[in-house]
């Protein structure tokens, strides 16, 4: 029993001589891109998600971290780690000298990449490609993008909102995505019904899958092609909940404490829906399952 806490001990220290020299120079490579982006992009609605995803991001690291215990056999990848590593920190350099946001964030991916190539191998890679994918998440979309996918998003949230409210016998019109209510208007707000909403939902959504692990390609790929229309019906959810607040307690109601707490609505609406999809799925898989082992218990009967 001494010998085997020896063994592990020895193990621990010559994982932490070997993690901390990177650890530090990761810190010291990074720590300028956060704080300007904590002074800049996350002060911002749109992009207020980035803190949380760079904790949920920490925390799968720190999940798979038995993967990166040393392993004598590793069979590590010099160039391809080199190429990535690379490749990483011109992108970083770019990226902080012509304040590039998108290259700066971006380049932790094949910077991480590469440590992981030269120090573990491609089988540890495989085994930290979440981690690695959820850094998109920060990573700010060019303008050109948002704009284009944001105003038909808004556009069809608004016309949704309005249909289903004038459907219960609300007096409600609409002109583009302004609605109108009562003696109220309300404008659906980019952050209401943005791209940047249907981006942090999708990453809820894909977490949620990461986090159940289900054996089912079947059901992960549906699940997560279905995290979109999710995402959308969330969205009309909050809308429609902020319209009947100002319609039913006024202006201030709406714009006030409840506005704010309304994006908390928003994401735990979408975490109930990607969980009732998700029971709905395991139901009609268990139910096709059961049914072709009864179709070949009858052939085999026959």
């Amino acid at each position: 029993m001494i010998s085997t806490l020896l063994k592990q001990r020895n193990a621990l220290s010559a994982n932490l001589s070997e993690w901390w020299p990177i650890l530090l120079g990761l810190i010291a490579l990074y720590i300028p891109t956060y704080y300007a982006l904590s002074k800049s992009l996350w002060n911002n609605d749109d992009q207020a998600h980035g803190p949380i995803v760079l904790m949920v991001v920490l925390f799968l690291f720190w999940q798979n971290r038995e993967s990166l215990k040393h392993n004598l056999n590793a069979e590590t990848k010099p160039i391809l780690g080199s190429l990535s590593l690379g490749f990483g920190l011109l992108c970083y350099m770019l990226g902080r000298s012509q304040d590039i946001f998108m290259l700066d964030i971006g380049s932790q991916i094949p910077v991480l990449a590469g440590i992981l190539l030269l120090t573990r191998g491609m089988h540890v890679l495989k085994a930290m490609w979440f981690p690695l994918f959820f850094i998109l998440f920060m990573i700010p979309l060019p303008g050109v993008i948002i704009d284009a996918v944001t105003l038909p998003m808004k556009m069809a949230v608004s016309y949704v909102a309005e249909n289903v409210l004038f459907w219960v016998g609300y007096p409600i019109a609409r002109a583009g995505v302004i609605l109108h209510i009562g003696r109220y208007q309300l404008l659906v707000a980019d952050a209401c019904a943005g791209m940047h909403t249907l981006i942090s939902l999708e990453a809820l959504g894909l977490l949620y899958l990461n986090l159940v692990k289900h054996d089912s390609l079947f059901r992960n790929i549906t699940l997560a092609l279905l995290i979109i229309p999710i995402s959308f019906t969330a969205n009309v959810i909050r809308v429609i909940v902020l319209t009947l607040v100002t319609y039913h307690f006024g202006d201030e109601a709406g714009q006030g404490f409840i506005h704010g707490f309304a994006g908390m609505v928003l994401f735990m609406v979408a975490l109930i829906l990607i969980m009732s999809v998700d029971s709905i799925l395991q139901y009609v898989s268990s139910y096709w399952q059961g049914r072709n082992v009864n179709s070949y218990r009858g052939v085999l009967n026959k």
